[in-house]
């Protein structure tokens, strides 16, 4: 086949016979633009090798050929057209004379030509019909004698056999549809008509996009068919050609397969690896893998080692089958600790460091010393500093467990007392546990939120080399939904994990079937190890960025603010000391905004040796105790939850003086 226009092979081509294979043997480069244009191609090489596999007709061009308007028409436009001419144009009138001598009709003939034709008697206007009537001589010169029908009369015009078209004779043919002209090879370049245009003749230029497949192309390529390229079609001598289409990871998982696969990897992404496995060495370009399909379940699990300086990072599949142990987990704040909170599933916690209520910045607030018991009851609010509101823990104070008081409930009831703690709150509590049962991954983390701290007691069956036992404790930290591939090596079909495409989108080609792939289910690695860069990358992903932050504590006063009113208050009469000495009480609070009291004697937890809390005396206000004694947001708060901020407290003793008494009986101002 000689090379041809890409726009003329279209045209001709038959959809029945596709694909066909051309070469492109004259290039065409777009200067000064993309690879791609709207996604189409606008750069092609002289050799190479295009695998037309679609043809699709994007629009009609249609052009008046006397003025050179044109307008668009779509694949769907629903007039008819109509032949006006044969399919063949002359060059002049001795050709078209010629070819109707030659053929069964005779004169008189009708044509017209696309060009203006001028004469000493008139002008004849293009696309004006002519009636060709006889050959004669006419002042020495043979013409052809033709009549011009102008409607008001008719006009005899005597024209040489030599004059210069191009000429069409008239032939009107039956109405057709787009396609149908589009489809007829006949039609392909003849005058036209059609009601819907005020023209008296037409063209059709079609114009199409084909679809093709070029070698170590991803995608399929789109070419313009109105691009100027020469081509050839090879499609006999190229059946033993082979077109490499590169795939990736997340191509082959979105159209769902067909699974098994045979690929060979043409690329790796570059950047940092994510992964801390043996396998990850093996994906080298020219490396074979076969993929099984979509691993199940997709859920996956972040976690990091407890009790190391420097922590490593796990991601655990659901189908991870060893044995976790739960851990106590620690609190830094108060925060924690309402995060941790469940409704219905006591919390219990003992504190770790020693904090005054009376600092500065926890005015009113209760004091904690290490070994306290503390049950967490819910969030409220209540008056802080400068009569702001500001979030608050409300907790259980608990006493001692001792082995008589376990044996009677009503001594511990009595012991208790509810505390405040501001959100910001920064202590350390660690969580009263005595749970000694051995729980699945699954059950785990349907039992308990999450971060869960944990231990694994029995590793994995089916992994003899599961890490996660060798360490003392894990925090089970996040649980993502993510698809992942199932992947065998050539070189060692026994070497089976699972990549996520996401993360890891290698390029392949699909190959031949490989040999010797095992059958059945895989033993699939469940615990891969991540780099830490890749860890803090899926910490930062969008579904774990909901988590508000922590509240911030109140600015401290500086020194000197401190010294001027610690100077002011030594300042102060004792005379007016003694008669304001009261005892320090809790911050108002909003009684609608804190949660019941519950009197929960469960045995849930283990027990936590502590001292025995008895009433600790509050610190007596005195000039030098560095504490104002009028706190006009205070008021008093009973012990069993109600709010009674008219109630006057009576002194127990006089010797106590921030010791007030109740009904209940008398309680400490912590």
């Amino acid at each position: 086949m000689e090379p041809v226009s890409l726009q003329d092979f279209v045209c001709a081509l038959d959809p029945a016979s596709l694909p066909r294979v051309l070469r492109v043997c004259s290039g065409v480069y777009f200067q000064g633009s993309i690879y791609e244009i709207s996604g189409n191609e606008c750069c092609l090489s002289t050799g190479d090798l295009i695998k037309v596999t679609h043809v699709r007709l994007q629009k009609v061009v249609c052009e008046n050929p006397g003025t050179g308007q044109t307008t668009e028409l779509a694949p769907n436009f629903q007039g008819h057209f109509s032949s006006l001419t044969g399919p063949q144009s002359y060059g002049t009138l001795e050709e078209l004379v010629h070819a109707a001598t030659q053929s069964s009709k005779l004169l008189p003939i009708r044509f017209m030509s696309t060009h203006r034709i001028t004469t000493k008697a008139r002008v004849v206007p293009e696309e004006q019909p002519l009636k060709l009537e006889a050959v004669e001589m006419h002042n020495g010169t043979c013409c052809a004698r033709c009549v011009l029908d102008s409607g008001a009369q008719q006009v005899l015009l005597h024209l040489p056999l030599s004059q210069q078209g191009p000429f069409w004779k008239l032939e009107p043919g039956p109405p057709r549809t787009l396609l149908q002209v589009l489809q007829d090879p006949a039609l392909r370049a003849a005058l036209l008509t059609c009601s819907a245009f005020p023209w008296r003749s037409l063209t059709l230029m079609p114009q199409y996009e084909v679809e093709a497949i070029m070698h170590l192309r991803r995608t399929v390529v789109k070419i313009p068919s109105t691009l100027e390229v020469d081509v050839e079609d090879v499609t006999a001598s190229s059946q033993h050609i082979h077109f490499i289409q590169p795939l990736l990871l997340s191509e082959a998982l979105a159209r769902g397969g067909p699974f098994p696969l045979a690929t060979e990897i043409l690329e790796v992404p570059e950047g940092s690896p994510s992964f801390l496995s043996p396998w990850l060495s093996s994906l080298q370009k020219g490396q074979r893998l076969y993929l099984h399909g979509l691993a199940s379940p997709p859920w996956r699990f972040l976690a990091s080692t407890r009790g190391r300086k420097v922590p490593r990072h796990f991601m655990i599949s659901s189908a991870y089958r060893g044995k976790l142990r739960r851990r106590p987990r620690e609190f830094p704040t108060a925060y924690d600790l309402l995060g941790a909170f469940q409704p219905g599933q006591p919390l219990r916690v003992v504190t770790t460091k020693d904090c005054e209520g009376d600092e500065l910045e926890n005015l009113g607030f209760a004091s904690l010393a290490v070994g306290d018991r503390l049950e967490v009851l819910g969030s409220g609010q209540a008056l802080g500093q400068h009569e702001k509101d500001i979030d608050v823990l409300v907790c259980q104070r608990l006493g001692e467990q001792t082995g008589e008081e376990e044996a009677g409930e009503d001594d511990e009831v009595e012991d208790q007392e509810q505390i405040l703690l501001p959100l910001y709150f920064s202590g350390g509590f660690v969580e009263e546990l005595s749970d000694a049962r051995r729980y699945s991954l699954q059950d785990l983390t349907a039992q308990f939120s999450l971060p869960c701290e944990v231990k694994v007691v029995a590793k994995d069956p089916r992994h003899p080399a599961d890490p996660l036992p060798s360490f003392p404790g894990l925090q089970l930290e996040e649980k993502i939904l993510e698809p992942f591939l199932v992947v065998s090596l050539d070189s060692d079909p026994e070497m089976c994990f699972e990549i996520p495409p996401r993360w890891l989108d290698l390029t392949v080609a699909e190959v031949e079937e490989l040999p010797g792939q095992p059958s059945g289910p895989l033993p699939t690695a469940t615990v891969e190890e991540l780099t830490e860069a890749f860890y803090y990358r899926l910490r930062k992903l969008p579904a774990f960025e909901s988590q508000a932050p922590p509240p911030r504590p109140p600015k401290s006063k500086g020194l000197s603010e401190q010294k001027k009113q610690m100077s002011k208050e030594k300042g102060v009469k004792s005379s007016q000391v003694s008669k304001l000495q009261e005892p320090p009480l809790l911050p108002k609070l909003r009684t609608k905004s804190l949660p019941k009291v519950t009197q929960d004697s469960s045995n849930l937890y283990s027990e936590v040796p502590g001292r025995k809390k008895g009433h600790r005396p509050a610190v007596p206000i005195t000039e030098d105790s560095g504490i104002t004694p009028e706190c006009p947001s205070f008021a008093y708060y009973h012990p069993s939850g109600s709010l009674d901020p008219c109630h006057t407290p009576a002194r127990s003793s006089p010797g106590d003086p921030c010791a007030v008494t109740t009904a209940a009986g008398p309680v400490s101002s912590t």
